[in-house]
């Protein structure tokens, strides 16, 4: 049997498919397992053990011109072809990877319960008993439809000794000494009424320091190291910045070894919580439900508004929407948790 399965982007929702790899590999060990990503999330899915290929989908190379489109495409299908594939699993559910499923052959080809873009006339998409529930689940159910069992979900990422010890030593460089405790906080994210005020996060880090722990700034962009330089202005001591200074992996190390994480609905959070690390993330335009902390949704901070759950980008009211969550829920949540010595 050889699988294909279809998730390109983003961060997030690469790290809240990673499961389904495990669930097939467990259930049908001899089969053949390729994922399709875009070049960002690649790292996430590298040395997984469950997964026997990578291919890139570089999409920018097929946007840039019709000769870019003409001169990807026949290798891109060549690529596709050459795993012959009995199934296809499409969980981004967009009419890209609906055509990516449908030029890789695969006679079987199911998607998720809320398929876009037409996507589902290529795919069938798979209603669940998860439907409603978490985005992970929701990914489970389409595996559950090819027969997998999932007795455990498990977020396979392997990380080697040497990345480990890397990213130690970038942690150290930065302003972390080894063996102190340290929270991370992800200041950034994509959507702009996911991000929680500067001035939150500027009282939340010297909270942090005031009981002994550091508080490390985790991102990329341009976006995250203005919210940080805002953050650092207002804060009696600015926090260990490390915003742009990892890897995906290296990053995940980091985020292992935190005591716990704070952020948006936002990629690093995400993987935090795929590696068991007590993870507050704090929501509006999107709900817990479907998108917080997997395993401890409890651990979600949503904001009161009646718009919450809104799902757009930017407010159409123009509130900047999670500044409605005090700064004290956030630090009375994480004094609840059991923080890693």
């Amino acid at each position: 049997m050889n699988i294909l399965i279809i998730k390109l982007s983003a961060i997030g929702d690469v790290i809240h498919a990673l499961p389904v790899s495990h669930a097939i590999k467990e259930t049908f060990p001899e089969a053949r397992t390729a994922w399709v990503v875009e070049p960002p999330a690649r790292e996430l899915l590298e040395g997984n053990p469950y997964i026997d290929d990578v291919i890139l989908f570089e999409k920018k190379r097929f946007k840039e011109s019709l000769g870019g489109f003409l001169q990807n495409f026949g290798p891109f299908r060549r690529r596709l072809r050459a795993g012959h594939f009995d199934t296809a699993l499409d969980l981004q559910g967009l009419g890209k990877s609906a055509a990516i499923a449908w030029f890789s052959g695969a006679k079987r080809r199911l998607g998720t319960c809320n398929m876009r873009e037409l996507s589902d006339r290529i795919s069938r998409p798979v209603t669940g008993p998860n439907a409603k529930g978490h985005i992970v689940e929701r990914y489970l159910d389409v595996a559950r439809a090819i027969g997998c069992r999932v007795d455990k979900v498990v977020f396979p990422l392997v990380l080697s000794r040497q990345e480990q010890a890397l990213a130690a030593r970038i942690r150290e460089q930065g302003g972390v000494p080894a063996g102190a405790r340290y929270v991370v906080l992800a200041p950034g994210a994509n959507w702009p009424n996911k991000r929680w005020p500067a001035k939150s996060y500027a009282a939340l880090a010297d909270w942090l320091y005031d009981r002994k722990l550091i508080p490390v700034f985790v991102g990329g962009g341009a976006v995250d190291e203005n919210l940080a330089a805002e953050i650092e202005a207002q804060a009696k001591l600015p926090p260990v910045n490390l915003i742009g200074r990892t890897s995906l992996r290296q990053l995940a190390a980091i985020l292992r070894d935190a005591c716990a994480v704070v952020g948006g609905d936002t990629g690093p959070v995400h993987l935090a919580a795929g590696l068991g690390v007590p993870t507050v993330m704090l929501m509006g335009p999107t709900d817990a439900n479907r998108n917080g902390p997997y395993g401890q949704t409890d651990n979600a901070i949503e904001v009161s508004r009646p718009c919450r759950w809104c799902w757009k980008r930017a407010c159409p009211k123009g509130l900047d929407c999670l500044a409605s969550i005090p700064v004290d829920a956030v630090t009375e949540k994480l004094a609840s948790l059991k923080l890693k010595d």
